[in-house]
């Protein structure tokens, strides 16, 4: 019972220190344990712990990601410059000037061209070399396609600069593996070309095969092991049935495998024309810098308007904007194309 002492008649009146249990007492006691149950009984009532748990990357993501785009974005209507850096002119509203400039510019056509065709033939080798190489290791017992996929994926991991040296060396024309071995095939294989010092870089097509070379050798490394992991998935029974009935491999291979597989193949379908379309680190390399304009993509492109001097980096920014759209169009084609593919299997 409580202790109380006797105040008015019918009146009991609690001692020092023990307080009613709104009082100061009662608050420490049961303040926030209190307001501890009934967050959570709001969490659970509205479903929120998910969200609550996706918060901290939201926020990371967020600060790395969101907000440099939005400043992407502003820079991309403004002249901004080495003056609105350094705070010695203030950065000036021109609206859609930046991209009407681009539009204008025929070396941005040039490069978008130069980066459609150079995707297109990039990615379609990639996915085709991946999936041979990975219905190869399916075929393979387990410690040589071990081996075989170790091997490859070495290539997958060799750092872009590495392996932009390793074939601008190949193809050296001082000396290079390439041009000597080509030198000493026969006229009737390789043609009239005088390989010996033959330079790959001074022009566009020669430049670009080394580069797709170099692209296609790390990138079907992924690509082979994805579909070599998509693969171990499918049922052997169907594919013993279909030898049953008389199916070739390449049937089997577009009558079983590839149905199954198609949302794999979409993936990396995304992905590739994601990493291949606006490739900026090998091109340097391969190209030479900035030395020949014929050979520009739009990741060169963008990179010679934003910090060639003088730098502009409201023009730069301005063709962020349009490749990021561009990936972006291809994007949502890929969600609609799985989306569609979803509602009909």
């Amino acid at each position: 019972m409580v202790d109380t002492v006797k105040g008015r008649p019918g009146e009991s009146v609690p001692r020092a220190g023990q307080g009613h249990a709104g009082g100061p007492a009662g608050s420490r006691a049961t303040g926030w344990p209190g307001r501890a149950a009934r967050l959570r009984a709001l969490v659970r009532r509205h479903r929120l712990a998910p969200y609550l748990l996706l918060l901290p990357s939201a926020a990371a993501i967020g600060l790395v990601l969101v907000w440099p785009t939005l400043q992407i974005g502003l820079f991309s209507l403004q002249t901004y410059g080495l003056p609105q850096v350094t705070g010695a002119q203030p950065a000036q509203w021109i609206g859609l000037g930046n991209y009407a400039a681009i539009l204008r510019d025929a070396e941005f056509w040039l490069s978008l061209r130069i980066s459609l065709i150079f995707a297109v033939v990039v990615v379609s080798l990639t996915l085709t070399t991946g999936t041979l190489v990975g219905l190869l290791l399916n075929r393979l017992g387990r410690k040589m396609a071990a081996f075989v996929s170790t091997a490859a994926l070495l290539a997958w991991a060799t750092p872009a600069v590495s392996a932009s040296v390793i074939f601008f060396w190949l193809f050296d024309p001082d000396g290079g593996v390439v041009d000597w071995v080509l030198s000493r095939m026969p006229h009737w294989l390789v043609g009239t070309t005088n390989w010996a010092g033959f330079n790959w870089t001074t022009a566009a097509l020669p430049a670009y095969t080394v580069l797709t070379l170099l692209l296609v050798w790390q990138s079907f490394p992924f690509v082979a092991v994805t579909v070599l992991a998509g693969l171990k998935t499918i049922p052997a029974e169907l594919h013993e049935s279909a030898r049953v009935d008389g199916a070739g491999p390449w049937r089997m291979f577009w009558r079983i495998t590839y149905p199954l597989l198609k949302p794999i193949f979409l993936v990396l379908l995304l992905l590739s024309v994601i990493w291949d379309f606006g490739v900026f680190t090998q091109a340097y390399l391969i190209t030479g810098a900035l030395g020949n304009r014929d050979e520009y993509n739009l990741g060169i492109y963008a990179y010679a308007k934003a910090f060639q001097l003088p730098p502009n980096y409201g023009l730069g920014s301005a063709l962020a904007v349009i490749l990021t759209l561009v990936l972006l169009v291809i994007t949502v084609g890929y969600v609609r194309a799985s989306v569609r593919q979803g509602a009909t299997a």
